[in-house]
């Protein structure tokens, strides 16, 4: 019966009279919800304050907590592996020591040119001129580019061409040009390319360490 008293006169009450100081003498259910909104907005503002960082500092630990889990497994794999690796790597460096050995040093590169005048002397070609241009240094390896220049017949051509790829150190071939030289009735041909040659670069004391 108590209740339904308070509940009548929660609903009857003018709440433009209601007054913080009087608040003793608010009906027993007003009293109540104020209790309770007050409780709810200090539980609110406790979470907000004290239990939301925390919950981000768990968050952003279980995110640490699974990459760090995944690098375990992934350097864990890679141990199982090390042997396979290992020999895997001895192979590489054999492969890597065998293209070293068909680079030529910088001391070797006019007798390399030699040996493409040769090239072209033996398929009976004409030599414009084979011309050095600058080294060009890169991380690894320095880069010999030189202009090649030489007339024959298209068969003579091409077998010199295959010659020079042939040659026991690596040259590659680049902006190959092929136009018929005047006054020969197209039976002779200028060919015209850049070509190159690689020298294997020793790292720097200052890099090695």
């Amino acid at each position: 019966m108590r209740m339904k008293d308070e509940w009548r006169r929660l609903r009857t009450m003018d709440w433009g009279e209601l007054d913080i100081k009087e608040s003793g003498g608010w009906p027993f259910l007003l009293q109540l919800i104020c209790c309770l909104l007050v409780l709810g907005l200090t539980l609110v503002g406790m979470y907000w304050y004290l239990a939301a960082p925390k919950a981000e500092q768990l968050d952003q630990a279980r995110t640490e907590e699974t990459r760090l889990i995944r690098d375990y497994q992934s350097k864990a794999a890679q141990a199982a592996r090390l042997d396979v690796m290992r020999e895997e790597m001895a192979v590489l460096e054999k492969r890597m020591g065998v293209l070293r050995d068909m680079l030529p040093t910088g001391a070797e590169v006019p007798s390399l040119i030699d040996n493409i005048s040769e090239a072209a002397i033996g398929n009976q070609l004409a030599i414009d001129f084979i011309r050095l241009r600058s080294p060009v240094g890169q991380e690894f390896y320095v880069e010999q580019p030189f202009d090649i220049r030489v007339q024959g017949d298209y068969h003579r051509v091409a077998e010199f061409l295959a010659d020079v790829a042939s040659l026991p150190r690596i040259v590659t071939q680049h902006d190959l040009t092929l136009e018929p030289v005047e006054g020969s009735g197209g039976q002779q041909l200028q060919l015209s390319m850049l070509a190159r040659t690689y020298s294997y670069r020793e790292p720097d004391d200052e890099e090695a360490q």
